[in-house]
């Protein structure tokens, strides 16, 4: 069975999501809910082609049940080490976009002026792919290959990566980094000198005690850390959740704390002075592997759980309790690091203050903690080697800098886009996979920025918003009918996995790694892609590898040799930091001028008659990129804005009816239903995002929720790596 069993689901998934897949026969069938055993046939059809899943970052193993020419059904892959044969709602709707009827189904090309009336005309491949390399080549030739940007989210991104770089730019980024993770990444790198990856490396399922802050586990779907985290619930593991919203995984939690937004480093300052000051840390773990506790103990000397109460509103009994909980289930007591974590400009911070909590709990290299990966190696194919040597990125506008960033900032791009912000300007961008009005924060700005370019391709698979702007628009085929790069991410158990093509190409869509050769052809760049297709590329790494290539594209993955991944196992720990220790006490960060250790900074307060506007997940859907399909629409079609039962009766609203957010700055949210509920503070308002789209081609998402982005008008962006804090916005919330 492909799902997770009935008990399993409805511990873990989101309320109003069970309610409806349970009361779905079409939904029951995916996820196995039935109460009694259901034959799997194995395939509704002749044949199953294994693949990998594209409709959110994990990657999971999948089996397409191909019959007559069309995909029936997708099920787990039970060999894939993340899947387990098991996927989340997302995975099992994967052909919901795969016959999406809105699909992009020919190229593309601009026939007004940008942002008029969007009018369209299709044309040939030919026509679209010399139409831009001719202006890749003008760009070239006036400003230099720097003057190009590549926005990429999604594994077939890695083409138009390597296409950039032949071409003689850096200017790559993905939204992923400073929109969501790259806060998380920088400080766990800066303690325990390596980052948490993608996937996260949590031994969730073997945790007694979890920690969650603002983490949505059971909403936000990510399959393997679910499936973990249902398992260690089954075990009796105890849940702490932090949260001003009353989330599922609260829903299972022995604690909920409904923190006042913006506190979380008061609160994490206050758990390590209980554990510090009653002698309940790891002492000899520490004492092994950890260097400046001394400052630290100083450092939280005065952060009190009665100082703690005064900016949390968290009882300072219940700090105490709590605290005492993580520290009876250590080492195996996990305090999660979150992903999307860009909230309030404090976020390297406030994550270093999260990775310092884990590090007093011995938690890291342990057994139910975080397990320390390894990574199946697969040789790189022999292209030449890149002939230009660019400039740096030109993400930092002027006047500031983030000297901790260790990838390249979109927003930063973007900005520096607009004429005399940076020290060179963008004139050129290839947008892939990625809809960037509804993924970077202040949407005009980024308008304002490409109104600014010269040229502007769009490679995607449905007609987002980002589309509309584009100069041409390249359709790729969906990932259930193209091959892509092995994935071999670093694992518990180090595998690589196979996305190849389950269906022909429907209409004219062509996959990446075709656009990417076709256009460098075009610009003279052939000797970079001396392959006949994706395919042979595929073939070459596998069998330089020495693994059976035969065996991957049969049963989809290939395993290599565990090794130790905890202290517990016989690991060695080795962290790649200056000191060679777990760094406590940052000198990095004190020498470029900042904290060393992380202090509290009291938020900005909501102004009066506005509420802070806070946004997430749901189960069935991943940013904007699942809205559209009509499969995950059934169980859910548009969001609704969640706002304390009491704020609602003292504004005179009722629940239910449609409202619109007003931010601080005067723009308006498209109208959304009011949820009245106790399940959130007085003080805030939430969201699930991706909804809103304006988007004409999007025929089913169009005009279904609002859109939190739109409301997103002013960001405060971490000093240490540029990430846009994005919980900084406030609305006032009116009847429609």
């Amino acid at each position: 069975m492909s799902g997770l069993t009935r008990r399993q689901f409805i511990k873990i998934g989101a309320a109003t999501a069970g309610a409806a897949a349970a009361g779905s026969g079409l939904v029951t069938r995916w996820w196995g809910l039935d109460d009694d055993p259901v034959h799997n046939p194995g395939t509704d059809g002749d044949r199953v082609v294994p693949t990998f899943c594209e409709l959110c970052f994990w990657k999971c193993g999948v089996l397409a049940h191909v019959r007559d020419g069309r995909v029936t059904k997708i099920t787990g892959n039970p060999a894939h080490p993340l899947s387990r044969g098991r996927l989340c709602p997302r995975g099992t709707g994967g052909t919901g976009l795969l016959y999406d009827p809105d699909r992009l189904k020919k190229p593309l090309m601009r026939r007004d002026k940008r942002g008029g009336e969007q009018v369209f005309e299709e044309v040939s491949w030919n026509e679209a792919l010399d139409f831009t390399a001719q202006h890749l080549i003008g760009l070239k030739d006036k400003y230099g290959p720097e003057a190009l940007a590549l926005y990429s989210h999604g594994y077939g991104g890695s083409w138009f990566k390597h296409l950039m770089q032949a071409y003689g730019s850096k200017n790559i980024a993905a939204p992923s980094y400073a929109q969501c993770r790259g806060p998380r990444e920088v400080a766990f790198q800066l303690t325990f000198g390596a980052s948490l990856g993608s996937p996260e490396v949590l031994d969730l399922e073997n945790s007694r005690v979890i920690t969650l802050i603002g983490s949505h586990l059971g909403e936000n779907m990510h399959n393997t850390q679910v499936q973990d985290f249902a398992s260690a619930i089954d075990k009796g593991a105890q849940l702490i959740v932090v949260d001003p919203r009353f989330s599922t995984a609260a829903g299972k939690a022995r604690y909920w704390l409904p923190i006042k937004p913006g506190t979380d480093i008061a609160l994490l300052l206050a758990w390590m002075h209980v554990l510090i000051n009653e002698g309940l840390y790891d002492r000899e773990y520490v004492e092994k592997y950890a260097i400046g506790f001394d400052a630290l103990r100083e450092h939280v000397k005065d952060k009190t759980p009665e100082w703690a109460y005064t900016h949390t509103t968290i009882a300072p009994d219940v700090i105490v309790e709590t605290a005492r909980v993580m520290a009876g289930g250590r080492p195996a007591s996990l305090v999660h690091p979150g992903r999307h974590v860009v909230w309030y400009g404090d976020d390297t911070q406030r994550s270093r203050a999260i990775a310092i909590l884990n590090a007093l709990l011995g938690s890291y290299a342990r057994k139910g903690g975080i397990f320390v990966p390894s990574q199946l190696k697969l040789p790189k194919f022999p292209y030449k080697a890149y002939e230009h040597h660019p400039k740096a990125p030109p993400d930092t506008p002027k006047g500031s800098s983030y000297p901790l960033a260790d990838e390249t900032l979109a927003h930063g791009l973007c900005m520096a886009t607009i004429p005399g912000t940076a020290n060179y300007d963008i004139k050129g961008w290839l947008v892939y996979g990625t809809n960037l009005l509804m993924a970077l924060p202040q949407p005009e700005e980024v308008k304002r920025a490409i109104q600014a370019l010269d040229f502007m391709a769009v490679v995607d698979v449905l007609p987002a918003e980002i589309t509309g702007w584009a100069d041409v628009v390249l359709p790729e085929a969906t990932y259930l009918e193209r091959c892509d790069e092995i994935d071999n991410p670093p694992w518990k158990v180090p595998f690589a996995a196979v996305r190849q093509p389950v269906v022909e190409p429907m209409y004219d869509s062509k996959p990446g790694w075709w656009i990417a050769r076709e256009i460098a052809q075009r610009l003279g760049l052939s000797d970079f892609f001396p392959w006949k297709d994706s395919l042979e590329y595929a073939i070459h790494r596998v069998h330089e590898a020495g693994y059976d290539c035969e065996q991957l594209r049969t049963t989809g993955v290939v395993l290599g040799k565990a090794k130790p991944t905890t202290i517990e196992d016989g690991l060695e720990p080795v962290f790649a930091t200056p000191s060679g220790k777990i760094e406590l006490f940052s000198q990095r960060i004190a020498d470029a001028g900042f904290d060393p250790i992380p202090c509290f900074t009291p938020p900005e307060e909501p102004p009066s008659g506005q509420f802070r506007l806070l946004f997430g997940r749901a189960p069935t859907h991943t940013f904007a990129r699942t809205t559209n399909n009509r499969m995950l629409g059934e169980i859910m079609s548009e969001n609704e804005l969640w706002v304390n039962a009491t704020v609602v009766a003292e504004l005179g609203l009722q629940h239910g009816e449609k409202v619109v957010a007003i931010n601080q700055d005067g723009v308006r949210s498209q109208p959304i239903r009011l949820k009245a509920t106790q399940r959130i503070r007085t003080d805030c308002v939430y969201m699930v995002h991706g909804f809103g789209h304006d988007a004409k081609g999007l025929t089913f998402a169009r005009n279904r929720g609002a859109d939190d982005a739109r409301l997103v008008t002013r960001v405060k962006v971490d000093p240490l790596m540029g990430g846009t804090g994005m919980n900084v916005n406030f609305v006032r919330v009116e009847k429609a």
